[in-house]
């Protein structure tokens, strides 16, 4: 029994990850499911409130990282809400229009039109604003894939 719990965990701990690339996927939130799953499976006494209170701060972490890379990539560029608005909605809806390729086309796509429809901004700025857009994505992505190893590394350590 302990390797279908323990395959249970893993499985949630993968979709996690792959929450980085599919955003619609709650990664954080797997991860937290994870660990809560180890203790109905096999015991929370490893957890202490320390433990708790880090990976909670790292959810928090992770949550602001994402909003302002975004918000970053895009107002350094030159964006305005209507980009970051477009570039969110193209991130949610890129990788289902486009797979694979959607994940950085959607947001590029997104904070374009943002621009072209909302402010009437130039095709050149726009394109610079989409630009940034994807780079901010790129950066949440790598930013939230290191804390998200950090957490799964603290799980390890505390109950193996």
């Amino acid at each position: 029994m302990d390797i279908f719990y323990w395959s249970i965990i893993i499985i949630a701990v993968i979709l996690a990850f792959a929450g980085l690339i599919y955003p619609v996927i709650p990664s954080v939130l797997l991860l937290l499911g994870a660990f809560l799953l180890y203790g109905v499976f096999f015991s929370f006494e490893p957890f202490s409130f320390l433990f708790w209170a880090i990976q909670i701060l790292l959810v928090l972490l992770i949550f602001t990282a994402d909003y302002l890379a975004n918000l970053l990539g895009v107002k350094k560029f030159g964006g305005s809400k209507a980009g970051i608005w477009g570039s969110t909605i193209g991130l949610l809806a890129g990788p289902f229009v486009i797979p694979v390729a959607g994940i950085l086309v959607g947001p590029f796509i997104g904070a374009v039109a943002g621009e072209l429809l909302v402010h009437k901004t130039g095709f050149k700025d726009a394109v610079k604003i989409g630009v940034g857009s994807v780079l901010g994505f790129v950066g949440s992505v790598i930013t939230k894939a290191m804390i998200q190893l950090f957490m799964v590394g603290y799980f390890l350590f505390q109950v193996l």
